[in-house]
């Protein structure tokens, strides 16, 4: 059995692997403060992306639902609280453009096979 912490890192790791072949740069992982945490932050085209993962088992699907379900209303404001706190400790000036994206994975352990589906701008900044 494998437990979540390491189905996220797996997870947060095929993520980072699918968007640096997607032409991104990964700037930084697990962006950690009180008000929350960004699982990746990338750059692609002077965008900034905050990519929240979401790492689920094929067999737990019936029971929990597909991985992107998971970025609630909720976990939605944290992560643009979040967003919005980097880019003001970094200093970024105010017209810079960013967004938010989900990369839900589905793993199936046995075929040892991943499933990326990857939603962009799928966070309302405001």
């Amino acid at each position: 059995m494998h437990d979540n912490k390491d189905k996220g890192n797996l997870g947060e790791s095929i993520a980072c692997d699918f968007l640096k072949k997607e032409g991104y740069a990964i700037v930084e992982k697990n962006y950690q403060k009180r008000i929350g945490e960004i699982d990746i932050i990338a750059r692609r085209n002077d965008i900034l992306h905050f990519v929240e993962v979401k790492t689920r088992s094929d067999s737990s699907l019936e029971m929990f639902g597909l991985p992107q379900d998971a970025v609630n209303a909720q976990k939605k404001r944290k992560i643009i609280r979040t967003a919005l706190y980097y880019l003001q400790e970094n200093l970024f000036p105010e017209d810079t453009s960013w967004q938010i994206d989900v990369i839900a994975i589905t793993i199936n352990w046995q075929r040892k096979k991943a499933k990326i589906c990857f939603l962009e701008n799928a966070v309302e900044n405001f």
